[in-house]
């Protein structure tokens, strides 16, 4: 058993200490980003560990701002488990202008907001909440600190020898989803250059908790002896602490213009690989279907990199707690990325 297995969450309170403990560069931020904090879709997979991120980092340098989580909140019970840890709840339909037009004022504001499964059958949903939201919200937010939650689908499919697209990158979104997402990004860029309004853009490709991720998608089918799809041959990962961590740390970087940043980790994954590790650790052999394609969706994070530092987990870790996590039968969220579809469609 190696060390990181020793060290891998083994339930859900746990897990969810580790995500949302502050670092050292989110708390010194902290000591610079005055006002008080908005979560816009705080109610979704990373809404309620930033959420408690940011409050322990208040709190590690005495502010008494607060952190305001603002979702429709339909999960039993998710409410009164932010609140435990001090921070606030407020129940909102983010579509409907004048529940946002309520909402209470704040100098920081993350929007987290968006919808992607499901996109296939209901189109226009989608661009709802992709695209209309962020016209609500950057109106009602025109004096706030934005950082806006975006996608590295706004891209075109990549070599994995060129370690992905980078923000200077020409975009080139597939599919009804991907363009929704470019939508969002126009909107809000539309709005910051009319009102002068500071956006900052984060292209995130992949998140990963235990519960979801491209590595527990992967690390699932392996231990159920289920087919792994490897035309998309390859893919970035990063924690979702590292990710919620660089969100925080973005409000600094907001700009108008806005300020676009790839927010990933560094290496650049094969699938098959990734599948042969979890086998090893599982003992078992995975199970493929197709064959690797050219091209993947791929990001390039180096200039987060530079402005922030390294992943704080890196992937040897995360391979090692989803391993754990996956064997243990530990609770899985039931929301798979679809990362394997060429075709834009979720």
């Amino acid at each position: 058993m190696s060390e990181d297995d020793v060290h891998a969450p083994l339930n859900e309170s746990e897990l969810e200490e580790l995500l949302s403990h502050p670092s050292d560069g989110v708390v010194d931020a902290m000591r610079r980003i005055t006002g008080d904090i908005v979560i816009l879709g705080a109610g979704g997979k990373m809404g309620p560990s930033l959420a408690r991120m940011a409050r322990r980092a208040l709190d590690a340098v005495g502010r008494k701002d607060r952190v305001i989580a603002v979702s429709r909140f339909s999960a039993p019970g998710a409410e009164h488990a932010l609140a435990e840890f001090g921070v606030e709840t407020v129940k909102a339909d983010l579509t409907d202008t004048r529940s946002v037009e309520d909402l209470p004022d704040a100098a920081n504001v993350l929007f987290l907001a968006g919808h992607k499964f499901g996109t296939t059958g209901n189109p226009s949903a989608t661009w709802a909440s992709n695209a209309a939201v962020p016209a609500i919200v950057a109106q009602r937010f025109t004096a706030s600190r934005i950082v806006v939650f975006s996608t590295g689908n706004v891209y075109p499919l990549s070599a994995p020898i060129d370690r992905g697209s980078v923000e200077t990158d020409p975009v080139g979104p597939v599919g009804e989803y991907s363009f929704s997402c470019l939508g969002r990004e126009r909107i809000f860029q539309y709005y910051a250059e009319k009102n002068r309004t500071r956006v900052a853009i984060m292209r995130l490709n992949y998140a990963v908790d235990l519960r979801y991720g491209v590595l527990t998608d992967i690390a699932s089918k392996v231990f159920h002896s289920k087919p792994i799809d490897v035309r998309m041959g390859h893919v970035n990962v990063i924690w979702q602490g590292d990710a919620n961590a660089r969100a925080i740390r973005m409000l600094e970087y907001a700009a108008s213009p806005p300020f676009i940043l790839n927010i990933t980790g560094r290496e650049t994954i094969s699938v098959r690989d990734l599948a042969k590790k979890f086998g090893e650790r599982f003992r078992r052999p995975p199970v493929f279907t197709g064959l690797e394609e050219k091209t993947s969706l791929l990001s390039n994070a180096a200039r987060s990199e530079q402005l922030f530092g390294m992943p704080a987990v890196p992937l040897d870790q995360l391979i090692a707690w989803t391993a754990v996590w996956v064997r243990n039968g530990g609770h899985l969220l039931d929301k798979p990325t679809h990362f394997e579809a060429r075709d834009g469609k979720f």
